[in-house]
């Protein structure tokens, strides 16, 4: 069977008013302008990225001319994009979405830039690249939110990355409070880990509600072929979420180990036990690829070819109509937000403190303040050395970073030239300036300095010297406003002198092993 753009003539010869945005109430989601809940009838739409080369679905006015009509013939309320370039145009595509009444989720990170599970930290790039996504997609009514990260955590190892994850989804939802956008949440996609599975969702869903994820997606490719709601585990997952505090939906599912695939899961899913915990799901995916899980095979850039698979799911997701919950009547009962997991065998992310903000105001304001720096013509893959080198002489606690514990200096969301920075000039300064204490066979350099005014005069002081103390001064500025950090400049070449308000020990680390070299470059699995 073949889709071309001929089926595009009945979706757009009416055309339809912005979407009615969706909007969350206790741990459902419902329509912002009448009482009906809103249950997800989703489709992954990306193809995988090939290494850090992806194709943005959203750009492709084209592309998406061909795959909407096919997308709303099953009955698609709301895709899943897991990468999208911020600086494209999207009006054309997230126009026929929304007249076909189509919503969108999408992931705020890409294959460079998303929080490395195995060296996680969150900073200033990744949150430029986070708001850039957001203040993009934040013009369209059929935005219904994002996503955070995606399986970051995927094992025990790898538990303490969440705490990155989560200091991301606090400043996502704190930045979209301060730009004054509509309500849009912030959530985060698991992979369904048995090892971690408790404590990941309730390290989510734990101590503020100012830090906490607005909704959870859960990846989920247990039932397989014509399973069962019992032999799938879904009726042990569901009861683990009868009581969570906000909505939880399948962000991917769809297992593929028996072919075609039967989607007799659909049935459950939407059915009357399921629906009163999940709000539905998102079915993976879209396109067929090597790893076969595709409902089409594009033939060309105007048509595409139905797998057996498309049929099977069409036929399930017919009839997937829950009666749900009537939204004025509704009156949530689980608003208690869960028990944070502690840190032990299991489990290695400290619930609090979260990682600092990252505040770019802040790095900027400290690396202009530096009288010593990294030379600008140092290759970056020699930073690493440098950085073990300097921490070899001094505390680098400033730029440390520890999730286990819970210790993270003030510094450890800026760049790595701005971390390397902090860590020169420290040494420098130790060495009361010393010409050859910034050198470094050539690897550093003194720079006039820039001393800090306002705002940021508060936040260095509060971090203190050695960069370990605790900012708790907010900068008001946003990612794309100016800068509310005064400075004045020096024509000397000395470097910042800011004493500490806040006693701390010391935290010495005999060679630091430049992790920060890598922050942010990870990839996500698409």
């Amino acid at each position: 069977m073949r889709f071309s753009l001929v089926a595009l003539a009945t979706l757009v010869g009416s055309a339809l008013a912005d979407l009615d945005p969706i909007v969350i109430k206790g741990s459902k989601f419902f329509y912002s302008s009448n009482n009906t809940q809103f249950y997800l009838r989703g489709v992954a739409y990306q193809q995988t990225a090939d290494g850090n080369s992806y194709t943005d679905p959203l750009a492709d006015a084209t592309a998406c001319a061909r795959d909407v009509p096919i997308m709303k013939e099953l009955r698609t309320n709301v895709i899943r994009t897991y990468a999208i370039n911020a600086s494209a145009d999207h009006s054309a595509c997230m126009k026929l979405l929304s007249e076909a009444g189509i919503y969108l989720i999408s992931d705020l990170s890409d294959p460079s830039q998303s929080i490395d599970r195995s060296d996680p930290t969150w900073e200033t790039s990744l949150y430029t690249r986070y708001t850039s996504v957001i203040d993009e997609l934040s013009q369209y009514n059929n935005t219904i939110g994002f996503f955070a990260g995606n399986e970051v955590s995927n094992t025990v190892a790898t538990s303490d990355a969440s705490a990155f994850v989560k200091a991301a989804v606090r400043d996502m939802k704190k930045y979209i409070k301060q730009k004054g956008y509509r309500s849009m949440g912030v959530g985060y996609a698991t992979a369904d880990v048995s090892a971690i599975r408790e404590n990941m969702a309730d390290y989510f869903d734990c101590e503020s509600s100012d830090e906490t994820i607005d909704f959870w997606g859960y990846n989920i490719y247990s039932w397989c072929g014509n399973s069962s709601y019992t032999e799938s585990g879904y009726n042990t997952r569901t009861e683990e979420f009868r009581d969570y505090s906000v909505p939880v939906f399948f962000a991917e599912y769809g297992c593929n180990d028996v072919t075609p695939r039967q989607f007799t899961e659909v049935t459950a899913l939407y059915g009357d036990t399921m629906a009163e915990v999940w709000s539905g799901g998102i079915v993976y995916m879209y396109f067929q690829e090597t790893n076969n899980y595709g409902l089409v095979s594009v033939v060309d850039s105007t048509s595409v070819s139905t797998m057996a698979d498309f049929k099977s799911y069409s036929k399930h997701i017919a009839t997937a109509d829950p009666t749900g919950t009537n939204k004025a009547s509704y009156t949530p009962t689980n608003t208690a937000l869960q028990s944070c997991p502690t840190v032990g065998s299991d489990w290695l992310a400290k619930a609090s403190p979260l990682p600092p903000s990252a505040d770019i105001d802040l790095c900027e304001c400290m690396y202009d303040a530096a009288g010593c720096v990294v030379a600008d013509d140092l290759a970056t893959s020699k930073y690493s050395k440098l950085f073990s080198t300097v921490c070899g002489y001094t505390d680098c606690g400033g730029v440390d970073r520890n999730a286990t514990t819970g210790e993270y200096g003030a510094y450890s969301m800026c760049t790595a030239k701005q971390q390397l920075a902090f860590a020169l000039n420290k040494y420098y300064v130790e060495q009361d300036r010393s010409a050859s204490a910034c050198s470094f066979a050539g690897s550093a350099t003194t720079k006039a300095t820039t001393s800090a005014t306002g705002t940021c005069s508060a936040q260095m002081k509060e971090a203190g010297t050695a960069g370990t103390g605790t900012v708790t001064t907010e900068a008001t500025a946003t990612a794309d406003s100016s800068s509310s950090s005064g400075t004045s400049t020096s024509s000397s070449g000395g470097a910042m002198s800011i004493q500490s308000s806040v006693t701390f020990g010391s935290y010495q680390i005999g060679a630091y092993l430049a992790t920060a070299l890598l922050a942010g470059i990870g990839m996500i699995a698409l």
